[in-house]
């Protein structure tokens, strides 16, 4: 019998006794459907809290900080060489870079800074010098503007699109983290006062300690920064660049140099004997790797090594490893509706057995091969769970867009993702296959039946 034969009359058998295979489809539509938008949640859920995680900042990269910094410094991070001290500067790039799958070393100079415009202030906000190039290459939106470039003559600033929430009016005390209400400032275009120095400004405010001489404090230098942009976002939009504001990272070296001649530099490590080195060391240095599989060993070397690592890696691999077992269950509880659908076919074909035994009496007689009437009834089987699998995985995708549609509308209210529930192609496929797998193997024990049938006693049968 040819295959087009075979299945022609395979489904039109299906369709003589409609209402009992349309039951029957119901149950692995129901099966199909239950098992993809469970797994769904759980992808979906997983994949929410990879792009959550991606926010903060890269899940490939190792935190590499100068341990002498006591505001980086964690003590479960420490290196295991505590003889030494070794700073991050050009030497540490170079002999990072030369690990083994690490594509980029990025470092950063991090200075503490006040902001004056009018009446307005902000203190300590975080100013970063970064290479030019880096946040593009992290992906950074603007609002508007462009991103700072180095060695114009003039120091180009980037702010976040959280740093009006830092600046207050102290008369008043009036801003954003007081009564909500944001300062009436503009970034780009008024004239902001960036004063490094906050240890001096203080002192001069406060009358503080003497200075070398006896000569009373002096009001530190203030400077006025080109503003070349403004990272896209709102006051409540939070991202891992949203409070900093970002500059050129030679830029910013050359002028703590000029501001901070023969005096120690904050966040800057100092000798045994409290004087400044000669070089400006990096606070930080972001190691990339091709791969989130490599970040865990890649950070157990550089601590190895003498330096302070720290990464999200091995958090972020629990919370996935309990995601997995998140979507296990979930679809465990599926596949109990599909199990019962399956129970159904296994009916459906043992009662298609039963009406037909006449006709498989007379196929043995004429001498039809026995494989042939055993694929007839598989390929019934397969039909069943091909149709079930197909309005199933409609119907999955049509309650996907439903749940993500409540989800956005309560998003706000209530912390929600926009996509909690996650269909990929794979899934998609996977549970077509599954559901004709089902459906064959539940036709199997009646298609071995009908094999066994004798052909006289078939032909009797009434």
């Amino acid at each position: 019998m040819k295959v087009l034969d075979l299945l022609r009359l395979s489904t039109s058998n299906l369709f003589k006794r409609k209402m009992r295979t349309i039951l029957t489809v119901l149950g692995v539509t129901i099966g199909v459907a239950s098992i993809v938008v469970m797994i769904s949640l759980g992808l979906g859920l997983s994949r929410s809290l990879t792009e959550e995680m991606s926010s903060y900042g890269s899940l490939t990269s190792v935190t590499v900080e100068d341990s002498s910094n006591t505001y980086y410094y964690y003590e479960d991070n420490q290196s295991s060489n505590t003889d030494e001290e070794k700073h991050l500067d050009d030497d540490a790039i170079a002999e990072l870079s030369a690990l083994p799958n690490v594509e980029q070393v990025v470092p950063m100079l991090r200075m503490d800074v006040m902001l004056k415009c009018g009446g307005y202030e902000g203190n300590y906000i975080t100013l970063y010098g970064v290479p030019d190039g880096y946040l593009e290459s992290q992906g950074v939106e603007l609002a508007k503007g462009t991103f700072p470039v180095g060695g114009n003559g003039q120091m180009q600033v980037l702010f976040g699109n959280q740093v009006l929430n830092q600046i207050y009016n102290p008369k008043t005390n009036s801003g954003y983290w007081y009564d909500g209400t944001m300062v009436d400032l503009d970034l780009m275009n008024d004239t902001i006062f960036f004063i490094l120095d906050q240890d001096a400004y203080w002192n001069f405010q406060y009358g503080g300690d003497m200075q070398e001489g006896g000569e009373a404090p002096k009001m530190p230098k203030k400077h006025i920064f080109e503003a070349s942009g403004i990272i896209a976002g709102g006051p409540d939009d939070y991202n891992s660049y949203s409070n900093n504001i970002y500059c050129n990272i030679d830029d910013l070296k050359a002028l703590l140099k000029k501001e901070f001649k023969n005096r120690a530099i904050p966040n800057q490590p100092t000798t045994a004997t409290g004087k400044p080195y000669k070089e400006i060391f990096y606070n930080m240095l972001y190691v990339y790797t091709d791969s989130m599989d490599h970040v865990q060993e890649l950070q157990t070397t550089i601590n190895g090594m003498g330096y302070s690592a720290r990464s999200d890696a091995e958090w972020i691999q629990q919370q996935q490893t309990t995601m997995g077992y998140i979507q296990l269950v979930l679809g465990g509880i599926g596949a109990v509706s599909l199990l019962v659908a399956a129970i159904g076919i296994t009916n459906t074909m043992m009662m298609s057995i039963y009406e037909r035994t006449k006709e498989i009496g007379i196929m043995k007689v004429l001498g039809c091969d026995m494989r042939n009437i055993q694929g007839m009834f598989l390929v019934e089987a397969g039909c069943i769970g091909f149709i079930g699998g197909v309005v199933g995985l409609i119907i999955s995708c049509i309650l996907s867009a439903v749940i993500n549609m409540l989800a956005s509308t309560m998003g706000g209210e209530m912390g929600l993702s926009s996509n909690i529930s996650y269909i990929p192609p794979w899934l998609a496929l996977v549970s077509l296959v599954f559901a004709v797998f089902v459906g064959m193997v539940a036709g199997f024990f009646p298609s071995l039946r009908a094999m066994k049938l004798s052909p006289l006693a078939a032909i009797r049968n009434e």
